[in-house]
């Protein structure tokens, strides 16, 4: 079984993020980037695929600048065996990536497609989705365990109301949750043997897909400040705030 894994690259986690004077977006420059944290999980469960058995090559693709070779290398590094880079300076949006990886899909041949339920810089949740509909495949999203079976993959998706179980027949999507797995630290001999394996990289029109934006961003702006809070003398002065100040009893 050949497994598709797209991952992105995005701010880090842990840099607290920065709106642009001009209000056209967040700051990038000079600022640490790296793979989606739900992209890597469902990297981590790829390779765990293949550890046991069940998966004979693992593909990861980006679509995005050229520093993106960095973001496939990780995953190469945590045991991906090659990589695909569609490179392209235009901002990247769902559909768009959602037709670039149909492309590459047909291209491919893979058998099951993971990836992270949302990307953490625009939080869309909809490649996944959108990527399903495009190829007519059965999805399983925020899924918390992937078992595959005989032709099948049989995923335990977080719902609101607790844990849902579906089969999917192969081939499928699927989209990982946080608690899917905890993705493992690359070696120092892993990450020295990733620079050796191959990364092609692709034009969005060699695949004929057009990649420029649909959406336009209007503005970006921080959130408002929180109001600092303020003592009531007693349960009265409490209740006729919460009455008619706030306007929540």
């Amino acid at each position: 079984m050949k497994v598709l894994v797209p991952v992105k690259r995005v701010v880090d986690y842990n840099v607290k993020i920065r709106v642009k004077a001009d209000g056209t977006g967040v700051e990038t420059a000079n600022v640490k980037m790296s793979m989606n944290p739900f992209d890597e999980i469902a990297v981590e469960e790829a390779v765990r695929l293949k550890e046991a058995g069940k998966a004979s090559e693992i593909i990861v693709v980006s679509v995005g600048p050229a520093a993106s070779q960095e973001t496939l290398r990780t995953a190469l590094a945590m045991g991906a065996d090659r990589g695909v880079l569609v490179q392209t300076e235009a901002e990247t949006q769902p559909l768009a990536v959602a037709k670039v990886l149909k492309a590459l899909v047909d291209k491919e041949g893979p058998t099951l497609v993971i990836l992270g339920k949302q990307a953490i810089d625009d939080d869309c949740n909809q490649t996944g989705q959108m990527l399903a509909a495009l190829l007519g495949w059965p999805q399983g999203t925020f899924a918390s365990k992937v078992v595959p079976g005989e032709g099948t993959v049989t995923v335990t998706r977080e719902i609101d109301g607790g844990l849902e179980t579906v089969e999917l027949k192969l081939p499928a999507v699927v989209t990982a949750d946080l608690r899917l797995n905890e993705p493992r630290y690359a070696s120092l001999p892993n990450i020295m043997k990733a620079k050796k394996k191959p990364i092609d990289t692709v034009a969005p029109d060699a695949l004929g897909v057009d990649v420029a934006p649909r959406l336009t961003t209007l503005k970006v702006a921080e959130p408002p400040k929180r109001k600092a809070g303020v003592k009531v003398a007693d349960v009265a002065a409490l209740v006729d705030k919460l009455k008619n100040e706030a306007r929540v009893i």
